[in-house]
């Protein structure tokens, strides 16, 4: 007998980042000194005020008990003031921002709110898998635009045919961008609202990098830019900014209705997240002005070293990007990027993402995390470097 699957399931590719834990294991049970580059999960501690007020929420019974989607609601007045403090906007902390236990839930299940069969999610390509997950298992039709260097990494909303944009209900932005480290300027941001606006789609924007940025450069919100409010909704995590990963500490904030879409698709999904991670998040965004700058600056001094090695390995890095945690590494034609990254691993014991992993768009490159030291980082340029070599 056959248990069927459903076609929205079949329709999931694989998750490649999800399979390399075990392959991991495996290499070190075979002695090899691996050096993990590629999922964006820094080896670095939590701010020390975060990891104290989690020891100390922990002995809280009332912070056992269920959330619901209130949540605490300190921890929303925190996030609204964070946000006000960070971008000049305000938001409601009942009604305009909602917690997420990590920002990959919220990015997902909004499709379940707005995504049905017959209606187009514009999505990058490459890009984060949770907005294709989220739009499969809606049973909509993902449209995969191609960000290339050819538009500087950005979604060109003209280059996509009427007849898409007439169906879609979704646009998921992504600046500072994963994989590709692009940012977008304003003047293109505005461009995108104004087409979302005048044709009623729900614009995602995924800021989660937000605060990862070097050289001088500040990432903006959607909300700088005039009526974003009327049609966006925009993601920020603890994880990448804070080495919060593990915790799942997130939210959502934007127009009102948006925030409520998602906050009702969430509330028949989960029940809340355990207080005391919300109780630490307060205490992780309290120490936004003192403690992210030097965390920050440790991954610059990474992304430094990744750009002097693999350029001294045989790599062509353009710049040095102005933000993220990324390095996205160009191959030199007729290497396939899923080979490369196998080969590396198997052979040399270092693991990078193949960029299509992240999409069909992501071919011809690969993408290394700054979650290792720059010793670690020169060592497995230096080792990719062979690897490349044997290619040609």
């Amino acid at each position: 007998m056959t248990i069927r699957t459903t076609r929205r399931f079949d329709a999931l590719p694989v998750y490649l980042l999800a399979t390399i834990p075990q392959k991991k294991r495996e290499l070190i049970a075979r002695g090899v000194d691996v050096i993990d580059l590629g999922a964006g999960d820094a080896d670095l501690p939590a701010p020390p005020a975060a990891v104290e007020a989690l020891a100390q929420a922990a002995h809280d019974p009332a912070l056992s008990r269920y959330g619901f989607g209130l949540g605490l609601p300190a921890f929303r007045e925190a996030v609204a003031q964070w946000m006000e403090t960070r971008f000049g906007h305000r938001f409601d902390p009942l009604t305009e921002v909602v917690p997420l236990i990590g920002s990959k839930e919220g990015l997902a299940h909004l499709a379940f709110a707005y995504a049905q069969p017959g209606d187009a999610v514009i999505i990058p390509d490459p890009g984060y898998l949770a907005y294709l997950g989220g739009t499969l298992l809606s049973e909509a039709e993902p449209y995969l635009y191609p960000i290339t260097p050819r538009t500087n990494f950005l979604v060109d909303l003209d280059e996509i045919p009427s007849s898409v944009l007439d169906r879609t209900r979704l646009l998921y932005l992504n600046y500072p961008n994963n994989p590709t480290a692009a940012i977008a300027p304003l003047e293109y941001l505005e461009k995108v609202v104004h087409i979302c606006r005048q044709r009623g789609i729900v614009l995602v924007y995924d800021n989660a990098y937000s605060e990862m940025t070097f050289d001088g450069y500040v990432a903006p919100s959607i909300f700088d830019v005039p009526g974003a409010r009327d049609v966006a909704i925009e993601f920020h995590s603890l994880s990448k900014t804070y080495n919060m990963t593990g915790w799942r500490c997130a939210w959502a904030a934007g127009n009102p209705t948006i925030v409520g879409a998602l906050a009702k698709v969430k509330s028949f999904l989960d029940t809340g997240q355990f207080m005391a991670v919300q109780r630490a998040g307060i205490a992780a965004l309290a120490s936004w002005q003192e403690w992210v700058p030097g965390n920050v600056e440790i991954f610059r001094q990474r992304r430094d070293a990744a750009v002097a090695a693999f350029r001294a390995n045989g790599f062509e890095i353009a710049e040095a990007p102005k933000a993220s945690m990324y390095l996205w590494v160009p191959l030199p034609a007729g290497v396939p990027s899923m080979a490369f990254h196998e080969r590396l691993m198997q052979e040399e014991g270092v693991i990078v993402l193949a960029g299509s992993a992240l999409g069909a768009g992501g071919e011809g490159f690969f993408r290394i995390s700054f979650i290792a030291s720059p010793e670690r980082i020169a060592e497995a340029a230096r080792r990719a470097g062979k690897v490349l070599q044997s290619f040609r």
